[in-house]
């Protein structure tokens, strides 16, 4: 899981899953969203069926990305979101210097 805090006020959390095939990914979908109904989320938001390469189930606090393998790696949302939050990462300020950038005087 993916601890979205800080990054953004979508969800608190992020799972990404793979299926070996669009009826696979369409499968853990299924069970994913009975899951959800089960635990109380009443009508979790579904994107991405019946074509099922990239299922989402927006489960409120928890969003889902549900792929098939070439399409998760394609899109890579691991990487996109474990990056480091804004407030982590250092200031300008401290960045090394721009030989290239000139001043307008």
């Amino acid at each position: 899981m993916i601890d979205l805090a800080g990054k953004t006020t979508l969800a608190d959390g992020m799972v990404i899953a793979s299926g070996r095939s669009n009826t696979h990914v369409g499968a853990i979908a299924e069970r994913v969203i009975k899951a959800c109904k089960e635990m109380g989320v009443a009508a979790p938001r579904v994107e991405g069926m019946p074509h099922n390469d990239w299922v989402l189930v927006d489960a409120g606090d928890l969003i889902v990305h549900i792929f098939r393998p070439e399409v998760r790696q394609f899109y890579n949302l691991e990487k996109m979101w474990s990056g480091d939050r804004p407030s982590d990462r250092p200031s300008p300020k401290h960045a090394a210097p721009n030989p290239g950038a000139h001043r307008a005087d």
